[in-house]
């Protein structure tokens, strides 16, 4: 085959041949990029529709509030603002499940095949800071998005190739290959210094996407491995604004800022500590589990606090103000500063400090 192929300025010649090829060998890819957006797409509009409705307990708003303690970029606020204003979040997973279809679609058929990676790109760059740092046992995540990323650069820069709408379209219509527009959105031939340019410069981007999350989220380039800045399967909570009255009522804030979205932390003691160890007030798995729906505030309306069988239960992303009545009747704490202790099922503790207000303080 002549070079020639791959310098061609003339594309409604035929000498293309390299690049209708050059489609073909990465027609793997496209295809399977094309029917995972497809499937995401299809899923949530006609297979899995509960996951578009706010009604269902598989509105896709759980998930999101379950990313949040990991999102980076600020995108937690992002999502803590869309979780309080369901219509705006309604629209905008509307809006990216019609792009995951539109984009899978594309890749499928061939059709806007550089546009249609484009948009893969870009929601595979999506899906990184916000989803990126979760999975227990693999960080499965972060797997899609640079796979993902990955594969869209190849598809942007090979084009759809022989077996593709774009490909029908130049023979029927020879004009569409010198049109600029079809250039970078279909899958017109590029001159072979734009190619070697742009599958340089996506090659070692893709690379570089990879690597910098994966060093971030896992270490294991520069630094040691580790479980991540958020642990994808450590269930952590995060205690703040500890308020404690002189007769033992506890109010606190509560946000469960790390583990698994799979299954909900489990809080079966509440202990408020003079010094280290020296208990003054408790609440048990018992007392806990009894609390009335009025003593937790959750801060959003989809992963909650909520009483349970064993204490209280906690989704990933749950935030809440816990108000706990005293638990003995009759107890005056002297002012001063006292530990809030939290144990969980598992066995983890958790701590801050609260002041019983005084003049002397």
């Amino acid at each position: 085959m002549s070079t020639a192929a791959y310098d061609v300025q003339a594309p409604s010649r035929d000498p293309d041949v390299a690049w209708r090829l050059l489609g073909l060998v990465v027609l793997g890819i496209r295809l399977v990029q094309g029917w995972i957006y497809w499937g995401g797409g299809s899923r949530r509009f006609f297979y899995a529709p509960a996951k578009l409705d706010p009604s269902s307990y598989k509105w896709m708003a759980n998930k999101l509030q379950g990313a949040m303690p990991g999102a980076l970029f600020g995108l937690d606020r992002v999502i803590g603002f869309l979780l309080h204003h369901a219509h705006l979040l309604l629209a905008t997973l509307i809006l990216v499940t019609a792009l995951e279809l539109i984009s899978g679609l594309g890749l499928l058929t061939g059709t806007l095949t550089r546009l249609s990676a484009l948009i893969s790109i870009g929601l595979s760059a999506a899906l990184m800071p916000i989803f990126g740092w979760q999975g227990s046992t693999c960080i499965d995540e972060w797997t899609m998005s640079a796979s993902n990323f990955a594969m869209g650069a190849v598809i942007f820069t090979a084009g759809g190739g022989a077996w593709s709408v774009d490909h029908w379209l130049m023979r029927r219509y020879p004009s569409l290959a010198n049109r600029p527009w079809f250039r970078w959105f279909g899958s017109a031939p590029w001159p072979r210094r734009t190619l070697e340019r742009w599958a340089k410069f996506l090659g070692i981007a893709s690379l570089l996407w990879a690597m910098a999350f994966y060093g971030y989220y896992r270490g294991a380039i520069l630094t040691p491995y580790h479980s991540g800045p958020v642990s994808p399967a450590k269930h952590h909570i995060q205690l703040s604004h500890a308020a404690l009255g002189s007769d033992g009522r506890l109010g606190i804030d509560a946000y469960v800022n790390g583990g698994t979205p799979a299954v909900a932390s489990h809080v079966i003691d509440v202990a408020v500590l003079a010094g280290q160890d020296a208990v003054v007030e408790h609440w048990n798995g018992g007392q806990l589990s009894a609390l009335s729906r009025n003593a937790i505030h959750n801060v959003y309306d989809y992963n909650k606090f909520e009483t349970g069988i064993y204490g209280l239960a906690g989704q990933v992303g749950a935030q809440a103000r816990i108000e706990l009545p005293p638990a003995q009747p009759g107890l005056h704490l002297p002012a001063g500063r006292y530990q809030v202790l939290l144990q969980t099922i598992g066995g983890n503790k958790f701590r801050t400090t609260a002041t019983v207000p005084g003049a002397d303080l």
